[in-house]
């Protein structure tokens, strides 16, 4: 009980210093590496409308199980997505704008299969801020770094596209969508009954 209170404390803590600044935001969007320096993550509007922002894991440090099979997302809620790779599976979904310039949504750690309240903004160009909360008062602060170089395994082809990450189905852009019969051409007939 003392660790959680400790962490409810060290989280509350965190967040005052941060709503005391009013930098103006910066665009969010890029490829940004984690604070622990294990992955890489493309973080770039999405939605239909995309006014939303995603992030999807395109590169790993260690993307290989220990016994040399790629990292799959083990610990997924849905046994539909168990199976599908850790690279390229999307973990910030569809994250939406608020007053402050910031984005608000859900972030998946896909190390325990689970979603968590997240806030993310830029401050200054080669930063990035994330603020994920198990709950209100059990919050955690880490600061990305903007990266420009491709490293080897890294996706880059666009999202959506081969050699690039999947979105999920509700983020996917509409041009990821199949494109819409030509004009003047006339559907299939039905089958007879």
């Amino acid at each position: 009980m003392r660790r959680i209170l400790a962490l409810g404390a060290a989280g509350l803590a965190l967040a005052l210093p941060l709503q005391a600044q009013s930098a103006p935001a910066q665009d969010p969007s890029g490829t940004w590496l984690t604070e622990d320096g294990r992955a890489r993550i493309r973080v770039e509007k999405c939605g239909p409308d995309q006014k939303h922002l995603c992030g999807y894991v395109v590169w790993l440090k260690s993307p290989l199980t220990d016994d040399g099979k790629p990292r799959v997302d083990l610990k997924n809620p849905d046994p539909s997505k168990r199976g599908r790779p850790s690279l390229g599976h999307q973990i910030l979904l569809g994250l939406t704008p608020n007053a402050e310039g910031r984005y608000e949504g859900k972030v998946y750690n896909s190390e325990e299969g689970k979603n968590y309240d997240v806030s993310v903004w830029s401050e200054e160009p080669a930063k990035l801020n994330i603020r994920g909360c198990l709950v209100v008062v059990l919050c955690g602060t880490q600061t990305w770094t903007r990266t420009t170089d491709v490293l080897p395994g890294q996706l880059a082809a666009a999202t959506g596209a081969p050699g690039g990450p999947r979105p999920d189905p509700e983020w996917a852009s509409k041009s990821a969508s199949p494109a819409p019969a030509a004009a003047g051409s006339r559907p299939a007939p039905k089958p007879k009954s």
